[in-house]
């Protein structure tokens, strides 16, 4: 056993083959490029092996403190309230471990670079400049307007000065607008090119949903040029956040903010018994009391049952809550 704790490297998890092998392929990948600590894969929902397995292979080599870092882009239900539930549920089965648990990938300068090396590489593909061009940037979508934010947050940021005609955010489920409206819009703005940006970190279905509809709708308007960029893919600069996450959370440096976030706001309603509107500071910006290994919890109770509920439809045919906008904007700052 190596003197540095093991990394759980948890990602969402998806039906699709592809995109399972993939997350497994990056994490063996960033194992190889750090032999001094086991690098463990594990997913949340839909597929093997499971957080639970991963904790309790980590306890089998005989650690008792561990480092887990949800693989995720933007900080939503997934990664504020399902994750450190199962964590939690890693804890009550195996008292006296010890988890450090870190942030999401978020609104990063790395991610940023990337994406404009990605717009460069792009036009190089292409005789029409970007004056003339669309970005359209899509997200995965949410059921937590946090998160969503972020989304157009890192878009913008990632617009400013670069010269692109125009800028439309759209989704590829749970929150408005989708892909078609965002489609639309992108036509209001009479482009000679557009280039469709999917800010998913590996392939799946809704990756492959979204070359899809660029492909319809290149068929649709033959006339414009329409260039859809590949995911982020196994990309080194991941290994470069995966390994500032790991160290925020091993060194209780977690940072984030909550004050616009609905699972804070629910339960200070529930135990201060405010209103949305003055609702009180936590005083320090980490995440959503889960017991980061800080020393102290805010007393969320989560609760330990497994059944997620999310409603999310993950490429399968369950049907769709958010279907309408208006359902969308009735539910949204619901919380489990």
């Amino acid at each position: 056993m190596t003197d540095q704790q093991p990394l759980l490297l948890v990602g969402h998890g998806t039906r699709d083959a592809d995109g399972r092998q993939t997350f497994l392929d990056f994490a063996n990948a960033f194992q190889a490029s750090d032999l001094s600590r086991p690098v463990i894969p594990c997913f949340l929902e839909l597929t093997d092996p499971s957080i639970q397995a991963g904790v309790d292979l980590c306890v089998e080599k005989g650690y008792r403190e561990m480092t887990a870092l949800p693989v995720l882009l933007f900080a939503a239900r997934h990664n504020k309230y399902d994750v450190t539930n199962e964590l939690d549920i890693a804890r009550q089965r195996h008292p006296g471990i010890k988890i450090h648990y870190g942030r999401h990938f978020g609104v990063s300068p790395l991610l940023i670079d990337l994406w404009r090396d990605r717009l460069a590489a792009a036009d190089q593909q292409s005789d029409i400049p970007r004056e003339e061009s669309v970005l359209l940037f899509v997200g995965r979508g949410a059921s937590d307007p946090d998160a969503n934010g972020d989304v157009y947050k890192l878009a913008r940021l990632l617009w400013e000065g670069s010269g692109f005609k125009g800028l439309e955010v759209c989704f590829s489920g749970i929150t408005h607008p989708r892909l078609d409206p965002g489609f639309d819009r992108v036509w209001t703005w009479n482009p000679k090119r557009v280039v469709v940006l999917p800010h998913f970190l590996f392939t799946g279905v809704l990756v492959k949903r979204i070359q899809d509809t660029a492909e319809r709708q290149q068929r649709h308007r033959p006339d414009v040029q329409i260039q859809s960029l590949a995911e982020i893919g196994l990309d080194p600069i991941l290994f470069d956040l995966v390994r500032d996450r790991a160290q925020e959370a091993q060194t209780g440096q977690v940072m984030m903010n909550c004050e616009t976030c609905k699972f804070r706001r629910a339960v200070s309603q529930q135990l201060v018994g405010l209103g949305q509107d003055d609702l009180p500071s936590h005083g320090h910006s980490h995440d959503h009391g889960h017991d980061h290994a800080h020393g102290h919890d805010h007393g969320h109770a989560h609760g330990h049952g497994h059944g997620h509920g999310h409603g999310h439809a993950h490429g399968h045919d369950a049907p769709d809550p958010y279907a309408q906008e208006a359902d969308y904007h009735d539910r949204v700052w619901q919380v489990p």
